[in-house]
């Protein structure tokens, strides 16, 4: 073999590699941190980005309707339309896919992206999608016709979150370049950049703030329109993997690989609550819709219920046999359901903290799960290449 060919071979062999360690350093980060905020975004606050104990009772009222198939690799994220009619999923296969809800039937796939997708966002109309992933850009689809609208460029690197504002005029995107940026998602201009290593960000309820996650171990609140920083929360002790905004804007909580769960006021930056607890690293955090309990998922295969007012812990889910990737309230806040690495999601009574229902049948990680928007399915994305439906027919 000449000289010339060796060397070639060489550096295709090293390019390649360079771009696996790439993709496992980004599949980590994807599944272990909660993309889902991106992600499976269940509504707002995604992301990104749980376990629970109790008597698995099998329940005739549930069953599997559908299981999507066509993603040819892993399916890191999964978010209904704010219609509830589709279901968009994001996939290590370089595509994002549109599902009719109902039947099942593929409706368009968005391809252009030349790298893993982590995450699939609905505008907050429903008319657009925005997704993003391992190949550093932004994209922006029209949600009936699947056309390309706008490719956002300017992040260095792969982008671990990205969030439409409340009203659907600018996007924020977090990467590991160490930079959020806002987006006009009209033209596609850059609005605003900060620089801040973050995990997830988070809208505001009324689009004027900005908070960010960051893994050093701080959690930032921004002024959207001018970028000026608000305050930052500096009680963690280590990484904050995922941050939501209350209900009616007022407080926020973290969720840190500290082992706790952080509770701020907004205004202020005062610590509240820390909630003590886990074992270990909690991935992510959510608000009952009530905004008077919050639900915590941990790497120590639980899930957690905390009371807001007191800052006492009600309930601890056990059941789940791995870490636990997310968790999500029913819209009427009377369920939550939580996804696992141990390959099954579980549904569980909010109030009582007993187990509903498990369920299991999928050939690797869950690291998405969704409530559609009337609470009558459960979405879920795994790491088996599908999208799992199940249809919920009790209240």
């Amino acid at each position: 073999m000449r000289e010339d060919e060796r060397t070639f071979i060489q550096a295709s062999q090293e390019r390649q590699e360079q771009e696996e360690q790439q993709k496992r350093r980004y599949t980590r980060r994807t599944v272990l941190v909660g993309l889902v905020g991106l992600g499976l975004a269940v509504s707002a606050a995604a992301t990104s980005r749980l376990l629970f104990l109790g008597n698995n009772i099998p329940l005739p009222s549930v069953h599997l309707p559908y299981s999507f198939r066509g993603h040819t690799g892993a399916v890191y994220s999964v978010a209904w339309s704010p219609d509830g009619k589709r279901l968009a999923s994001a996939s290590d296969d370089k595509t994002v896919r549109i599902w009719d809800a109902g039947s099942g039937q593929l409706l368009y796939t968005y391809s252009g992206h030349t790298n893993a997708v982590g995450s699939a966002v609905w505008s907050p109309d429903g008319k657009r999608l925005a997704s993003a992933g391992l190949e550093k850009t932004v994209r922006i689809w029209d949600a009936s016709s699947g056309q390309l609208l706008y490719t956002y460029s300017g992040h260095t690197d792969f982008v671990n979150s990205v969030a439409w504002s409340p009203d659907g005029r600018r996007l924020a995107s977090a990467s590991e370049d160490e930079t959020v940026r806002i987006w006009d998602a009209g033209s596609g201009q850059t609005l605003l950049t900060y620089t801040d290593f973050v995990n997830s960000v988070a809208w505001s309820p009324n689009g004027k703030r900005l908070a960010s996650a960051s893994t050093d171990k701080t959690v930032r609140v921004w002024d959207a329109s001018s970028g000026q920083p608000l305050h930052t929360y500096s009680g963690h002790t280590n990484a904050v993997n995922s941050v939501a905004w209350s209900p009616d804007g007022k407080r926020l909580a973290s969720a840190s690989g500290d082992k706790t769960v952080q509770e701020w006021d907004a205004s202020s930056g005062k610590t509240l609550h820390t909630y003590n607890g886990h074992a270990y690293a909690v991935l992510s955090v959510a608000w009952s819709p009530d905004g008077k309990r919050l639900a915590s998922a941990s790497t120590d295969k639980t899930v957690r219920i905390w009371d807001v007012s007191s800052g006492q812990p009600l309930h601890t889910y056990s059941g789940h046999t791995d870490y636990v990737e997310a968790v999500a309230w029913s819209p009427n806040g009377k369920r939550i359901a939580s996804a696992s690495l141990d390959k099954t999601v579980r549904t569980w009574d909010a109030s009582s903290g007993q187990s509903l229902h498990t369920y299991s049948g999928y050939g690797d990680w869950v690291v998405s799960v969704a409530w559609s928007p009337d609470g009558k399915r459960l979405a879920s994305a795994s790491m088996d290449k599908t999208v799992q439906v199940w249809l919920w027919l009790q209240g």
